[in-house]
């Protein structure tokens, strides 16, 4: 599985993706970096199949209208520190890729995987 994490969201989320074995960009690694516009990490993630990784509720819109990104992982944690979003990825990663594997859009909250 391949991810694209979005400018909200830390470079270290990347770094913890890598780590785990899967093909991940965050926005910093693209040429316009963290401005880089919502349109093209769509193309992005359509023409090399990755999960965009995001909080934008745009995401979520383009979506549900016109069948953009490829899949969606929904971040809907509030606010919380980059520790603890780390620690949730790594407690829920395999049930998150597996979620992944069913569904285009799966929302990650502070207590739930939610599989839409």
């Amino acid at each position: 599985m391949k991810f694209l994490v979005d400018a909200q969201l830390p470079k270290k989320l990347a770094s913890l993706l890598k780590e785990a074995g899967y093909d991940t960009l965050h926005t910093l690694d693209l040429p316009d970096r963290n401005f880089t516009k919502d349109s093209q990490i769509n193309q992005i993630s359509i023409e090399e199949k990755r999960v965009v990784i995001s909080k934008d509720l745009d995401f979520i819109e383009s979506l549900l209208i016109s069948d953009k990104p490829y899949k969606l992982l929904a971040v809907s944690t509030g606010n919380i520190t980059n520790k603890t979003l780390l620690e949730l990825f790594e407690i829920h990663l395999k049930e998150i890729v597996l979620a992944l594997d069913e569904s285009r859009l799966v929302e990650l909250t502070q207590n739930e995987i939610i599989i839409h």
